[in-house]
């Protein structure tokens, strides 16, 4: 396990190598939670009301700028690129000799760049932004407890479904269009643009159970209180199982790809 440590050290160090990249990252991230605050401030202007279907015009604006910082630090392209190039280069050949799983590697490396973007990306821009507009606190001591596991869970979550897009790649003989398409399913169904409450019924009710609602919409309905403590517990475990799916489907494509590769003599 020391080994994957080593690998997330020098990721989160790698990184360091562009600091000019920082400020950029922020300005556009700064611009990006901005918008969102500002269409659902014109939203509830625009009815003329500062409560739609129970929901205020401040936990809307905590839920953008939570939705920013949940996804803010997760680059699932990164992962899918990452798998592509390696098997663009060939270099996914090279790792089967070395005596480490290729995909708990990648998500050692993702686990350093997250801590990365955490800290110079995420935390400056949600602390700028909550200043400005101000943020709601967590409605509990217990919610805001649950809120870092279901984030983590929405780390591991997302990493996995990046891998198992990833991986399909070994049977396309490339990645491309495979980012896009996850990064469209998670602005639709992760509850990042539009949380699942203004959405119309069934689409709504087939978001929730969804794995993508795990990403962005539960950590941060959780956050604000919208889940009792039992129904937090019962997401929770709903949750772990989408995560257990992913892995046994991550690790199958692994095992199947390898094989390919063996085969095809790479």
């Amino acid at each position: 396990m020391s080994v994957y440590s080593a690998f997330a050290r020098s990721a989160f160090h790698s990184q360091l190598a562009y600091r000019n990249e920082v400020w950029a990252n922020i300005f556009g991230k700064l611009v990006q939670v901005i918008a969102r605050v500002a269409i659902w401030q014109a939203a509830y202007a625009g009815v003329g009301a500062t409560v739609v279907g129970g929901v205020s015009l401040q936990q809307m604006v905590t839920y953008a700028l939570l939705g920013g910082a949940v996804m803010g630090a997760t680059r699932p392209e990164r992962i899918i690129n990452e798998i592509g190039r390696s098997l663009k280069t060939g270099d996914v050949a090279v790792w089967l000799l070395k005596p480490i799983f290729y995909p708990l590697y990648i998500f050692a490396n993702e686990c350093g760049s997250f801590g990365y973007r955490l800290m110079t990306q995420v935390i400056p821009t949600v602390a700028v932004t909550a200043m400005f507009y101000g943020m709601l606190p967590p409605a509990s001591l217990f919610d805001g407890a649950m809120f870092i596991v279901f984030w983590m869970l929405s780390v591991i979550l997302l990493s996995l479904m990046s891998m198992f897009c990833g991986l399909i790649a070994f049977w396309l003989m490339t990645s491309f269009s495979l980012d896009w398409v996850l990064g469209a399913l998670l602005q639709l169904f992760s509850g990042l643009l539009v949380p699942f409450w203004f959405f119309p019924e069934p689409l709504a009710t087939i978001a929730r159970h969804l794995p993508f609602a795990w990403v962005v919409y539960y950590p941060n309905a959780v956050y604000l209180g919208r889940l009792s403590a039992a129904d937090t517990w019962f997401h929770l475990g709903l949750g772990l199982g989408w995560a257990g799916l992913f892995l046994l489907g991550v690790l199958w494509l692994w095992r199947s790809a390898s094989t390919r590769i063996t085969v095809q003599g790479g």
